[in-house]
Protein backbone atom coordinates (compact mmCIF):
# COMPACT_ATOMS: atom_id res chain seq x y z
CA UNK A 1 0.00 0.00 0.00
CA UNK A 2 2.75 2.40 0.89
CA UNK A 3 3.67 2.74 -3.48
CA UNK A 4 0.81 1.79 -4.62
CA UNK A 5 -1.50 4.16 -3.07
CA UNK A 6 0.29 7.09 -4.27
CA UNK A 7 0.00 6.10 -8.07
CA UNK A 8 -4.03 7.13 -8.25
CA UNK A 9 -2.83 10.78 -6.95
CA UNK A 10 -0.07 10.98 -9.23
CA UNK A 11 -1.57 9.55 -12.53
CA UNK A 12 -4.21 12.07 -13.00
CA UNK A 13 -1.34 14.43 -14.06
CA UNK A 14 -0.36 12.46 -17.49
CA UNK A 15 -3.98 12.68 -18.39
CA UNK A 16 -3.63 16.31 -19.81
CA UNK A 17 -1.21 15.80 -22.21
CA UNK A 18 -2.59 12.71 -23.40
CA UNK A 19 -6.29 14.15 -23.76
CA UNK A 20 -5.30 16.61 -25.71
CA UNK A 21 -3.54 14.60 -28.12
CA UNK A 22 -6.68 11.81 -28.09
CA UNK A 23 -8.73 14.98 -28.98
CA UNK A 24 -6.83 15.74 -31.83
CA UNK A 25 -6.23 12.47 -33.62
CA UNK A 26 -9.79 10.45 -32.46
CA UNK A 27 -13.08 11.31 -33.94
CA UNK A 28 -14.79 13.61 -31.97
CA UNK A 29 -17.54 11.69 -30.66
CA UNK A 30 -15.04 8.60 -29.38
CA UNK A 31 -12.84 11.28 -28.12
CA UNK A 32 -15.81 12.91 -26.03
CA UNK A 33 -16.93 9.30 -24.49
CA UNK A 34 -12.78 8.26 -23.98
CA UNK A 35 -12.21 11.76 -22.08
CA UNK A 36 -15.11 11.73 -19.86
CA UNK A 37 -15.30 8.40 -19.13
CA UNK A 38 -11.47 8.94 -17.85
CA UNK A 39 -11.90 11.95 -15.90
CA UNK A 40 -14.79 10.36 -13.83
CA UNK A 41 -12.53 7.05 -13.00
CA UNK A 42 -9.14 8.82 -12.06
CA UNK A 43 -11.62 11.53 -10.11
CA UNK A 44 -13.04 8.33 -8.47
CA UNK A 45 -8.98 6.48 -8.25
CA UNK A 46 -7.92 9.67 -6.61
CA UNK A 47 -10.79 10.05 -3.84
CA UNK A 48 -9.73 6.56 -2.78
CA UNK A 49 -6.51 7.05 -2.60
CA UNK A 50 -7.19 9.85 -0.38
CA UNK A 51 -9.35 7.94 1.83
CA UNK A 52 -7.30 4.92 1.74
CA UNK A 53 -3.78 7.32 3.34
CA UNK A 54 -6.48 8.63 5.83
CA UNK A 55 -7.10 5.08 7.61
CA UNK A 56 -3.51 3.91 8.96
CA UNK A 57 -3.67 7.48 10.82
CA UNK A 58 -7.16 7.31 12.41
CA UNK A 59 -6.05 3.62 13.63
CA UNK A 60 -4.06 5.60 16.71
CA UNK A 61 -7.17 7.33 17.51
CA UNK A 62 -8.54 5.25 20.58
CA UNK A 63 -12.22 5.43 19.34
CA UNK A 64 -11.46 4.25 16.08
CA UNK A 65 -9.49 1.06 17.15
CA UNK A 66 -12.29 0.51 19.82
CA UNK A 67 -14.29 0.47 16.77
CA UNK A 68 -12.62 -1.99 13.85
CA UNK A 69 -11.70 -3.99 17.14
CA UNK A 70 -8.11 -3.43 16.48
CA UNK A 71 -5.54 -4.89 18.90
CA UNK A 72 -2.58 -2.51 17.70
CA UNK A 73 -2.44 0.17 15.03
CA UNK A 74 -1.73 -0.39 11.57
CA UNK A 75 1.94 -0.29 10.83
CA UNK A 76 2.69 1.37 7.78
CA UNK A 77 5.31 3.52 8.75
CA UNK A 78 6.92 5.86 11.57
CA UNK A 79 3.64 6.56 13.44
CA UNK A 80 4.82 10.07 12.67
CA UNK A 81 4.58 10.33 9.78
CA UNK A 82 1.63 7.94 9.41
CA UNK A 83 -0.49 10.54 11.72
CA UNK A 84 0.56 13.45 9.11
CA UNK A 85 0.18 12.08 6.18
CA UNK A 86 -3.81 11.12 7.18
CA UNK A 87 -4.59 14.52 8.36
CA UNK A 88 -3.30 15.94 4.97
CA UNK A 89 -5.19 13.46 3.06
CA UNK A 90 -8.40 14.05 5.30
CA UNK A 91 -8.17 17.76 4.89
CA UNK A 92 -7.38 16.94 1.20
CA UNK A 93 -10.52 14.72 0.90
CA UNK A 94 -13.00 16.58 2.95
CA UNK A 95 -11.71 19.90 0.97
CA UNK A 96 -12.22 17.98 -2.51
CA UNK A 97 -15.86 16.30 -1.35
CA UNK A 98 -17.05 19.78 -0.45
CA UNK A 99 -15.90 21.34 -3.70
CA UNK A 100 -17.56 18.70 -5.05
CA UNK A 101 -20.96 19.12 -3.40
CA UNK A 102 -20.84 22.89 -4.31
CA UNK A 103 -20.26 22.28 -7.73
CA UNK A 104 -23.06 19.78 -8.13
CA UNK A 105 -25.45 21.51 -6.64
CA UNK A 106 -24.47 24.85 -8.44
CA UNK A 107 -24.46 22.72 -12.03
CA UNK A 108 -27.74 21.63 -10.46
CA UNK A 109 -29.43 24.58 -10.33
CA UNK A 110 -27.84 26.15 -13.35
CA UNK A 111 -29.78 23.12 -15.54
CA UNK A 112 -33.30 23.39 -13.52
CA UNK A 113 -32.82 27.36 -14.18
CA UNK A 114 -31.96 26.52 -17.59
CA UNK A 115 -35.22 23.81 -17.88
CA UNK A 116 -37.58 26.17 -16.82
CA UNK A 117 -36.35 28.86 -19.22
CA UNK A 118 -36.47 26.68 -21.23
CA UNK A 119 -40.03 24.81 -20.44
CA UNK A 120 -41.54 28.74 -20.82
CA UNK A 121 -40.31 29.51 -25.09
CA UNK A 122 -42.84 28.26 -27.70
CA UNK A 123 -40.71 25.97 -29.94
CA UNK A 124 -37.87 24.67 -30.72
CA UNK A 125 -35.90 27.96 -31.46
CA UNK A 126 -36.18 30.98 -29.29
CA UNK A 127 -34.95 34.90 -30.90
CA UNK A 128 -33.34 36.98 -28.19
CA UNK A 129 -33.87 40.92 -29.24
CA UNK A 130 -30.28 41.38 -28.71
CA UNK A 131 -27.74 43.07 -31.03
CA UNK A 132 -24.77 41.30 -29.75
CA UNK A 133 -24.70 38.27 -31.69
CA UNK A 134 -24.97 34.80 -30.00
CA UNK A 135 -26.29 31.66 -30.30
CA UNK A 136 -25.99 28.46 -27.85
CA UNK A 137 -27.96 25.23 -26.77
CA UNK A 138 -30.02 25.59 -23.43
CA UNK A 139 -30.72 21.78 -22.09
CA UNK A 140 -34.14 21.19 -20.39
CA UNK A 141 -36.98 19.16 -21.17
CA UNK A 142 -37.23 19.71 -24.27
CA UNK A 143 -34.26 21.80 -24.82
CA UNK A 144 -34.23 24.86 -26.93
CA UNK A 145 -31.97 26.79 -29.32
CA UNK A 146 -31.36 30.44 -28.50
CA UNK A 147 -30.06 33.03 -31.21
CA UNK A 148 -29.92 36.90 -31.00
CA UNK A 149 -31.07 38.89 -33.54
CA UNK A 150 -27.88 40.09 -34.25
CA UNK A 151 -26.10 36.19 -34.90
CA UNK A 152 -29.47 36.29 -37.49
CA UNK A 153 -28.31 39.38 -38.98
CA UNK A 154 -24.83 38.13 -39.47
CA UNK A 155 -25.66 34.75 -41.62
CA UNK A 156 -27.01 34.42 -44.32
CA UNK A 157 -30.62 32.10 -44.16
CA UNK A 158 -28.14 28.36 -45.53
CA UNK A 159 -25.45 29.69 -42.94
CA UNK A 160 -28.09 30.02 -40.14
CA UNK A 161 -29.74 26.21 -40.51
CA UNK A 162 -26.00 25.15 -40.59
CA UNK A 163 -25.53 26.77 -37.18
CA UNK A 164 -29.12 25.77 -35.57
CA UNK A 165 -28.05 22.03 -36.74
CA UNK A 166 -24.52 22.57 -34.82
CA UNK A 167 -26.83 23.59 -31.63
CA UNK A 168 -29.21 21.00 -32.13
CA UNK A 169 -26.54 18.60 -32.16
CA UNK A 170 -25.68 19.10 -28.83
CA UNK A 171 -28.79 18.79 -27.49
CA UNK A 172 -29.76 15.68 -29.47
CA UNK A 173 -26.32 13.83 -28.04
CA UNK A 174 -26.63 15.55 -24.26
CA UNK A 175 -23.02 17.25 -24.74
CA UNK A 176 -23.67 19.29 -21.35
CA UNK A 177 -23.43 16.36 -19.47
CA UNK A 178 -20.31 15.54 -20.81
CA UNK A 179 -19.31 18.79 -19.83
CA UNK A 180 -20.77 18.43 -16.02
CA UNK A 181 -18.68 15.05 -15.05
CA UNK A 182 -15.48 16.23 -16.39
CA UNK A 183 -15.98 19.45 -14.57
CA UNK A 184 -16.94 17.71 -11.88
CA UNK A 185 -14.36 15.50 -11.87
CA UNK A 186 -11.91 18.52 -11.82
CA UNK A 187 -12.96 19.56 -8.49
CA UNK A 188 -12.10 16.03 -6.97
CA UNK A 189 -8.01 16.43 -8.74
CA UNK A 190 -6.60 19.80 -9.72
CA UNK A 191 -5.10 17.86 -12.46
CA UNK A 192 -7.82 16.80 -14.31
CA UNK A 193 -8.67 20.53 -14.81
CA UNK A 194 -6.73 19.59 -18.22
CA UNK A 195 -9.32 17.56 -19.69
CA UNK A 196 -11.46 20.22 -19.94
CA UNK A 197 -10.41 21.79 -23.21
CA UNK A 198 -9.94 18.59 -24.80
CA UNK A 199 -13.06 18.09 -24.16
CA UNK A 200 -14.85 20.74 -25.05
CA UNK A 201 -13.14 20.87 -28.08
CA UNK A 202 -13.87 17.21 -29.12
CA UNK A 203 -17.81 18.32 -28.03
CA UNK A 204 -17.57 21.41 -30.61
CA UNK A 205 -16.11 18.78 -33.39
CA UNK A 206 -18.78 16.51 -32.95
CA UNK A 207 -21.44 19.45 -32.93
CA UNK A 208 -19.57 20.19 -36.20
CA UNK A 209 -19.45 17.25 -37.85
CA UNK A 210 -23.47 16.27 -37.29
CA UNK A 211 -24.48 19.99 -38.67
CA UNK A 212 -22.39 18.85 -42.06
CA UNK A 213 -23.79 15.35 -42.02
CA UNK A 214 -27.46 17.35 -41.66
CA UNK A 215 -26.92 20.12 -44.60
CA UNK A 216 -25.03 17.32 -46.48
CA UNK A 217 -22.35 20.51 -47.32
CA UNK A 218 -18.85 20.81 -44.97
CA UNK A 219 -17.96 23.98 -46.55
CA UNK A 220 -21.48 25.74 -45.98
CA UNK A 221 -20.92 24.37 -42.26
CA UNK A 222 -17.11 25.57 -42.34
CA UNK A 223 -18.75 29.43 -43.65
CA UNK A 224 -21.07 29.11 -41.16
CA UNK A 225 -19.07 28.66 -37.78
CA UNK A 226 -16.54 31.01 -38.80
CA UNK A 227 -18.83 33.72 -39.63
CA UNK A 228 -20.34 33.27 -36.42
CA UNK A 229 -17.03 32.93 -34.75
CA UNK A 230 -16.02 36.19 -36.04
CA UNK A 231 -19.36 38.21 -35.41
CA UNK A 232 -19.74 37.06 -32.06
CA UNK A 233 -15.62 37.70 -31.32
CA UNK A 234 -16.38 41.14 -32.76
CA UNK A 235 -19.02 42.40 -30.10
CA UNK A 236 -16.97 41.03 -27.45
CA UNK A 237 -17.97 39.08 -24.31
CA UNK A 238 -21.35 36.98 -24.90
CA UNK A 239 -24.64 38.71 -23.74
CA UNK A 240 -25.36 38.23 -20.13
CA UNK A 241 -28.69 35.68 -21.20
CA UNK A 242 -26.00 32.62 -21.57
CA UNK A 243 -25.42 30.34 -18.96
CA UNK A 244 -21.85 30.00 -18.23
CA UNK A 245 -22.17 26.38 -18.92
CA UNK A 246 -24.53 26.42 -22.29
CA UNK A 247 -22.33 25.49 -25.12
CA UNK A 248 -22.05 27.43 -28.38
CA UNK A 249 -20.83 26.97 -31.76
CA UNK A 250 -18.34 30.10 -31.62
CA UNK A 251 -16.42 28.64 -28.78
CA UNK A 252 -13.16 26.39 -29.22
CA UNK A 253 -10.45 27.08 -31.47
CA UNK A 254 -12.56 27.82 -34.61
CA UNK A 255 -9.27 27.90 -36.62
CA UNK A 256 -8.85 24.33 -36.09
CA UNK A 257 -12.70 23.20 -36.36
CA UNK A 258 -12.93 24.96 -39.64
CA UNK A 259 -9.58 23.09 -40.89
CA UNK A 260 -11.44 19.89 -39.82
CA UNK A 261 -14.58 20.52 -41.99
CA UNK A 262 -12.55 21.57 -45.08
CA UNK A 263 -10.14 18.20 -44.43
CA UNK A 264 -10.91 14.77 -44.40
CA UNK A 265 -14.46 14.02 -43.58
CA UNK A 266 -14.54 11.31 -39.61
CA UNK A 267 -16.19 8.63 -41.90
CA UNK A 268 -13.66 9.00 -44.22
CA UNK A 269 -11.39 5.65 -43.90
CA UNK A 270 -7.88 7.07 -42.22
CA UNK A 271 -4.47 6.29 -43.32
CA UNK A 272 -2.62 3.13 -41.61
CA UNK A 273 -0.53 5.71 -39.86
CA UNK A 274 -3.25 8.11 -38.29
CA UNK A 275 -5.25 4.67 -37.26
CA UNK A 276 -1.92 3.12 -35.22
CA UNK A 277 -1.66 7.09 -33.87
CA UNK A 278 -5.47 6.71 -32.76
CA UNK A 279 -4.99 3.52 -31.13
CA UNK A 280 -1.65 4.15 -29.11
CA UNK A 281 -3.43 7.37 -27.93
CA UNK A 282 -6.46 5.36 -27.00
CA UNK A 283 -4.36 2.99 -25.34
CA UNK A 284 -2.56 5.10 -23.36
CA UNK A 285 -5.62 6.95 -22.07
CA UNK A 286 -6.92 3.74 -21.42
CA UNK A 287 -3.45 2.63 -19.62
CA UNK A 288 -4.04 5.79 -17.59
CA UNK A 289 -7.35 4.25 -15.74
CA UNK A 290 -6.58 0.95 -15.54
CA UNK A 291 -3.26 2.18 -13.98
CA UNK A 292 -4.86 4.08 -11.61
CA UNK A 293 -7.92 2.02 -10.66
CA UNK A 294 -5.52 -1.59 -10.62
CA UNK A 295 -3.10 0.24 -8.23
CA UNK A 296 -6.00 1.96 -6.05
CA UNK A 297 -7.57 -1.89 -5.67
CA UNK A 298 -3.74 -3.46 -4.84
CA UNK A 299 -3.37 -0.69 -1.88
CA UNK A 300 -7.27 -1.34 -0.74
CA UNK A 301 -6.18 -5.05 -0.55
CA UNK A 302 -3.26 -4.11 1.17
CA UNK A 303 -4.99 -2.32 4.15
CA UNK A 304 -7.20 -5.43 4.17
CA UNK A 305 -4.71 -7.63 4.81
CA UNK A 306 -2.89 -4.92 7.44
CA UNK A 307 -6.57 -4.48 9.64
CA UNK A 308 -6.81 -8.33 10.07
CA UNK A 309 -2.88 -8.68 10.93
CA UNK A 310 -4.29 -5.72 13.76
CA UNK A 311 -6.98 -7.39 14.62
CA UNK A 312 -5.38 -10.55 15.49
CA UNK A 313 -7.02 -12.62 12.45
CA UNK A 314 -3.91 -13.62 11.20
CA UNK A 315 -2.55 -15.33 14.21
CA UNK A 316 -6.02 -17.16 15.11
CA UNK A 317 -5.62 -18.52 11.04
Amino acid sequence: MIYAVWLPLLVPFLAGPVGHRLAACLPPRQAAWLLTVAAAGLALGSSVALALLVVPGATHLRVVAVLGRLLTPLRTGSPDAVVAVAVVAAALLAWSVARLVRGANRRWAQVRRAGRLAAHAHGELVVLDEPGPDAYALPGSPGRIVVTTGMLHALSAAEREALFAHERAHLRERHHLFAAVVDLAALCHPALRALREPLAYALERSADEAAARATGDRGLTARAIGRAALAARAAGTPGPARPAFALAATAGPVPRRVAALLGRPVEAAPAPRTRTARRLTAAALLACLVLSGAAALDAARDLHAGIEAAQGESAGK
